[in-house]
């Protein structure tokens, strides 16, 4: 969660519906992945970065999710936006 803008204006995106907030997106990630087992081991593929305008890109990829209750794979559209000299995610797309 550290590389997630911390706001409520952080906006996540995925088989849950919409998620607006920081908070609100750490809450849903402890429901999903309570365990070591339902959290396992995640890699990423990045397929593209691309410009949005100043200090704004999209990422695409493909993230891999193994662990031992079963795999979980799938892909995302991420918006990184630079804010205070670092670079945070600002809304998530995940599928």
């Amino acid at each position: 969660m550290q590389g997630y803008l911390q706001s409520d204006s952080l906006k996540f995106y995925g088989r849950n519906g919409l998620t607006k907030g920081w908070q609100n997106t750490l809450t849903n990630y402890k429901k999903c992945y309570p365990t070591e087992a339902e959290s396992g081991t995640l890699r990423f593929k990045i397929n593209d970065i691309s410009p949005i305008e100043n200090n704004s890109y999209w990422v695409m990829g493909e993230f891999f999710l193994e662990r031992t209750v079963g795999n979980a794979n799938g892909v995302f559209i991420l918006i990184f936006k630079k804010i205070n000299g670092k670079w945070k995610i600002v809304a998530d797309m995940t599928a």
